[in-house]
Parts: C-alpha cells; structure tokens; sequence
C-alpha cells in the first residue's frame, strides 16, 4: 500500500500512478477527497484513507477537478462503497452522465503525452445516482476549502484553495511536471508545465486559468500529475509561467476551441491530419 504523503497539516497527497489524489482534513475529523484516480485503483485509495483516517471512517464526499478518465476513474466504486456524494462543475456533468464524450485529444501538438494520448479513452462514463452539481459557497468538512472555475483543460474544471496558508490543488490547469517530454514523464522532475496539453479544449481558457491561479499567490502547489512544489519563490515562478504560456503553433484547438455547453459537446474544429 502507497503510504498517504503529507503537504500540509491537514493535507494528505498520494499518487497513484502518474495521476494523484489529495485527502484534506484531519484524522477524527470530517475529510474530503479530491479525485479519484485511475479505474481499478479504488482500493489502493480505500486503504489509504483508513489508513490515515481510521477504519470505518468515510469523506463527507468525492471532490472532482474534472472528469477525465485518469481523475474521475475510481470515483463511482469508492462513492458506492462509502455511500457518499461526487461533486463536479456543472459543465462536467455532461461527460458524467454518459451523455457525451469529451472532446477528444489532439496527438498532432506534439510531444510525450500527445503521443500515448492516441491509446487515452476520452468517452464519457456514466456516475449515477452518486453525481452532484458542485454547489456554490465553501466546501463542507475541513475549513476553509474555496473552489474556483479554472476552464480550458476540460469545460468544467475547478481548482481548491485554502487562503489561510494559500494551498492550491491545481488540478490540471497546469503541471508539477513536463509531460511533454519523455524524460520528464519518467523522472517526474518538479517543473510547472502544462498539463495534459493534448486534452485542452480552449488554450485562451487554459491560459486566462493559469493566470488567476497565479494571482493568488500560493504557497504550495499541489497538481493532478507531478510532485508538489512549496518553495519559497513558488508565488514569483507562477506568475512567470503564466505571463509565458502560449497555445501551440499548431493543432486541432491551436486556432478555435472546441465549443460545448450544459448538454455537452457543440461543435469540434476540422482533425488534423495525423501521419500516426
């Protein structure tokens, strides 16, 4: 069992294959997770959580960033078995229900993950009962939890921060690694990158997320994949990142979004063609 690693009094962090999942709050008290990780790994998960949270113990629900199969896997299986809530964006809810897939990636922008994201599934799943519009107004359980609308990786992806000491669960606005390249999807070496460049759907979005995730400033970053960072002048490089992330030269969604709404996808770009 992958042993729960902590990034903050109150905040537990384990990865799980090259994706992560956050637990917030403190043993013997209300908790949360954020994200659910892979299909099949509900109970590398479970065990975690009781082993950090005690035997028996349950979230007060499932937090989702998105929906995105490496994010949203497990989710259904632990909700059952907790017989708990999931969250997400209301803009989620579409690829949460099985009522339409998600735009699907792009290989042609170039790079490690754009490659292998030709054998990435971008269908949709279907949650059930368990599903939720995420309400308005803080998170319930451990204090202080906000989330913010940060659109452009996926139509509904949302961020957490806690202001008081200004932890940011980044989700996949962004990266704690290069996962364009191969040697920075193998050595998971700390760099803010982008995050899952060949799923954004909108770079505008994408980029205008970045932006005011930076403007706030956090202490630690914690992402969807990679090792999170709580340096010193984490606040500074932020910013840098943001002001210099462009959307690629070339592309499906380089030159027009694709565009979606409440029900799901609208209309896609023309594909590009793929010489793999």
């Amino acid at each position: 069992m992958k042993v729960i690693e902590r990034i903050a009094p109150d905040v537990g962090w384990q990865p799980i294959s090259f994706v992560n999942a956050y637990f917030l709050g403190h043993p013997g008290g209300p908790w949360l997770l954020i994200d659910a990780g892979l299909p099949g790994y509900a109970m590398q998960i479970f065990e975690a959580a009781e082993a950090r949270f005690g035997a028996g113990s349950r979230p007060e629900a499932i937090y989702l960033t998105h929906g995105h199969f490496d994010h949203a896997g497990s989710a259904l299986a632990l909700a059952e078995r907790w017989e708990v809530p999931i969250f997400a964006h209301r803009l989620e809810l579409p690829y949460l229900t099985g009522h339409s897939a998600y735009p699907p990636p792009d290989p042609t922008i170039g790079g490690a993950i754009a490659f292998l994201s030709r054998f990435m599934p971008y269908r949709g799943r279907d949650l059930g009962a368990r599903l939720r519009k995420l309400p308005p107004g803080p998170l319930p359980g451990p204090d202080g939890w906000e989330w913010i609308a940060t659109p452009g990786h996926s139509p509904g992806h949302v961020s957490f921060f806690r202001s008081s000491d200004r932890v940011l669960l980044a989700g996949d606005a962004f990266a704690t690694m290069n996962m364009d390249s191969w040697r920075g999807l193998l050595s998971r070496e700390k760099k803010l990158a982008r995050a899952g460049a060949p799923f954004n759907l909108d770079w505008e979005a994408t980029r205008e997320s970045v932006k005011k995730l930076a403007e706030l400033r956090p202490n630690v970053v914690a992402c969807g994949h990679g090792v999170p960072i709580g340096e010193g002048e984490l606040p500074d490089r932020l910013k840098r990142f943001a002001d210099r992330l462009r959307k690629p030269r070339h592309g499906r969604y380089a030159t027009a979004p694709a565009e979606v709404d409440e029900s799901g996808v609208v209309r896609l770009p023309p594909a590009p063609f793929d010489p793999v």
